[in-house]
């Protein structure tokens, strides 16, 4: 029997939802990644647009790296404890708490390990990218990306 479209292979783990826009957590698996590729980092997303999430994660695990998505806040915490990520990717606009408000959170919680946290937002006016920073952010990316230099952007904040 065929798994429906959309369904969790095996190695992945996934909420997939059955109702339109019931989002997925998604955790990149090892046998995913480009033949050859050693993993490189553990990388925590926050992003509530299902198809960014999957974009993302797709483009860093084809560079190796271990992806844990997350489509809002709720068990960031707990996730940052028990994946210990090398970086986070933080959506600002998310619903219910926005970005800045999980930031004060990590940065509060974070203890002698600090958890280097960039921003990944739509928010690209003049202005925003020097609010981000000033909010407490390790670094800034606007979206939408270019996802031909977006994997050298993340390489650079692991650097």
């Amino acid at each position: 029997m065929q798994a429906p479209r959309g369904a969790a292979r095996r190695g992945d783990r996934r909420r997939v939802g059955t109702r339109p826009g019931q989002y997925v957590l998604v955790h990149s698996s090892p046998g995913r990644r480009a033949a050859g590729a050693r993993l490189v980092a553990t990388i925590v997303i926050v992003e509530d647009q299902a198809d960014n999430l999957k974009l993302f994660t797709a483009l860093l695990t084809l560079k190796g790296h271990h992806v844990v998505g997350l489509p809002d806040g709720t068990g960031l915490l707990e996730a940052l404890r028990r994946e210990r990520p090398a970086l986070v990717l933080l959506d600002i606009q998310l619903p219910g708490r926005d970005g800045f408000s999980l930031l004060e959170d990590l940065k509060s919680a974070e203890g002698d390990q600090p958890w280097k946290v960039v921003a990944l937002t739509a928010y690209a006016m003049p202005g925003d990218r020097e609010k981000t920073l000033a909010a407490g952010f390790d670094g800034y990316i606007s979206k939408p990306i270019d996802v031909r230099s977006f994997s050298d952007e993340i390489a650079r904040y692991l650097g």
